[in-house]
């Protein structure tokens, strides 16, 4: 029915007849001080103002007021009406003006009216959507920035309160050791209100999850934690009369816990799908922060046993050493015939024992060493060293040893070489360690090769399993290079040539037995050193092994 509402101070016959129809309400206003209160009682849709009325001017501000939401008509039935006020006008009639004129000008500006209304709507929606977007678009972006398994809760919950104002977010989170219920009110909420809603949340989760591995929940236990915005106004249990949505927070078989929201107010469709979208894109970072969690709480477990598995090597070690320096030191006097006279069994067998007392000794030093370096407790006394010394040094230590294998020891040195800041006796250790390994797996009758040189790190050619152990080197290296014809190793094998305790499982490796320390101290040593080891091999065909160790720069003196 459309409301018209005539402003005049006398009856207008012909309104009176041509609004008498079913689908019009007509009424006629004379009194200036009720008319406010007409428009505010019955909201018409239309204003006939009649031109002649005395009380125009004040009838200004309720126009003015009203211009927006009614259809505003002037009758003007003489040359003296209020031009202020026609500007708010939205139509003028006159007497002369057939009955079906008339009409046709008051339903052209209802069709007016009604479009208009319906394209504010139309933008009303459109905003309301657009801000809803950035709202899922912002929260989605914090879900993002964080692994912080409580933050992520708490932005989901922050954006279903800015996008969809709810009166109350109940939020079962099983993200911590214990299940929490985390209650988002905008009033205060009494005991035995939360009681209820504890009730009534087990019942929604054993719904949800049911066939599901989750944790059982205990009304009594259930810890809960209340944020309420306006602690002053209280909800009563006309709350769970409030229109009402649910959505689980998992994704798979894990479960994270769910989320029910409460409005007074009806939702609607986009508000479910914006409702379901926040709860549900959340639970992809919940499983991400849930595996950060788990791989800092493992990392943490694997350092602590790697701090107790080097601290048990370290004492194992020294509880070793004490013994075995005894037993050396028997042997010695046994051998030397100072206990009484020596048969060529007896030789035999001493000798026998002091060789496995050496080998001992080389484990339990080996093991003290990779304890004292992962321990980061390993000396160094850091000293100008040419580098030929120690091929020397290691040369005439272990040519003895080569010889009696049948090996040939050769020594390709590059001459004035420039030195390197090092400590001598640690690169004594790399590289008597390579050149021990050489010998062992290296058959009889074959050579081994230990030589030098200078080379800048951008000529350096590299096997590509290695290339990133010189990426960050820049300069003038010393190269150290031992080269033997023995087993070689696969090219897969190469890749744990310098883990701890790996040997490469063949016949001869077997047979010569050792704890695989060798490579990974030579690594860690020369990686104190600022440098770097790799090697290359074939199956069958031998290996080299390479070292560098940074030249010292000389610095410029200018001489003032």
């Amino acid at each position: 029915m459309i409301k018209v509402l005539f402003i005049s101070e006398s009856m207008n016959s012909r309104f009176v007849e041509m609004f008498n129809k079913p689908s019009y309400s007509f009424t006629v206003v004379s009194d200036a001080k009720l008319i406010s209160d007409s428009i505010e009682s019955e909201m018409p849709d239309i204003i006939i103002i009649d031109d002649k009325f005395k009380d125009l001017k004040n009838l200004n501000k309720t126009i003015k007021s009203k211009s927006d939401n009614i259809i505003i008509i002037f009758y003007i039935s003489s040359s003296n009406f209020d031009k202020d006020l026609s500007k708010y006008a939205n139509a003028f009639i006159t007497p002369e003006m057939s009955d079906d004129i008339v009409l046709s000008t008051i339903s052209a500006n209802l069709r007016m009216k009604n479009a208009k209304e319906m394209l504010a709507n139309s933008n009303k929606d459109l905003a309301d959507s657009l801000y809803r977007e950035r709202v899922m678009y912002e929260t989605i972006c914090l879900y993002a920035g964080t692994l912080d398994k409580n933050k992520l809760i708490q932005y989901m919950s922050d954006g279903m309160d800015r996008a969809l104002s709810y009166s109350l977010g109940c939020i079962l989170s099983l993200c911590d050791e214990e299940p929490v219920l985390i209650l988002n009110s905008l009033y205060e909420l009494s005991d035995e209100l939360i009681s209820a809603i504890k009730l009534r949340t087990i019942l929604n989760y054993n719904s949800l999850f049911e066939g599901k591995n989750v944790p059982t929940l205990d009304i009594d236990t259930l810890k809960v934690v209340k944020n309420i915005k306006y602690p002053a106004n209280r909800f009563t249990f006309t709350l769970f009369q409030y229109d009402n949505m649910t959505a689980p927070i998992s994704l798979g078989d894990n479960v994270f816990g769910f989320a029910e929201i409460f409005k007074e107010n009806s939702f609607s469709s986009e508000d479910s799908t914006c409702f379901q979208t926040i709860a549900q894109q959340v639970a992809l970072p919940l499983k991400s922060a849930a595996l950060y969690q788990e791989l800092i709480e493992t990392n943490d477990k694997l350092a602590k046993l790697e701090r107790l598995k080097s601290e048990f090597i370290s004492i194992v070690s020294h509880e070793l050493r004490t013994p075995l320096t005894s037993i050396k030191n028997s042997l010695d006097i046994l051998s030397s015939g100072k206990c009484g006279e020596i048969t060529e069994t007896s030789k035999k067998f001493f000798d026998m024992a002091k060789r496995n007392s050496q080998r001992l000794s080389g484990i339990i030093n080996d093991l003290l060493d990779l304890s004292k370096i992962e321990a980061g407790k390993m000396e160094f006394k850091f000293a100008p060293t040419n580098i030929n010394t120690v091929i020397d040094y290691v040369k005439s230590a272990l040519s003895e040893v080569a010889k009696s294998k049948g090996l040939n020891l050769i020594v390709n040195e590059a001459e004035f070489l420039p030195e390197v800041s090092a400590d001598s006796q640690r690169l004594e250790q790399v590289l008597t360690n390579l050149v021990s390994n050489a010998i062992k797996f290296t058959p009889e009758g074959k050579n081994i090769t230990i030589s030098s040189k200078i080379v800048n790190s951008d000529d350096i050619v590299i096997n590509e399993y290695f290339k990133s152990e010189i990426k960050n080197l820049s300069g003038d290296y010393i190269q150290v290079c031992v080269k033997d014809e023995g087993i070689g190793m696969a090219q897969e094998d190469m890749l744990h040539a310098f883990d701890k305790f790996a040997q490469i499982e063949n016949s001869l490796s077997r047979k010569v037995g050792g704890t695989g320390l060798g490579l990974p101290i030579a690594k860690q040593l020369l990686d104190a050193h600022n440098g770097a080891i790799w090697c290359d091999s074939e199956l069958n065909k031998g290996s080299v092994f390479y070292f560098i160790i940074p030249v010292i720069k000389v610095q410029d003196h200018v001489i003032a």
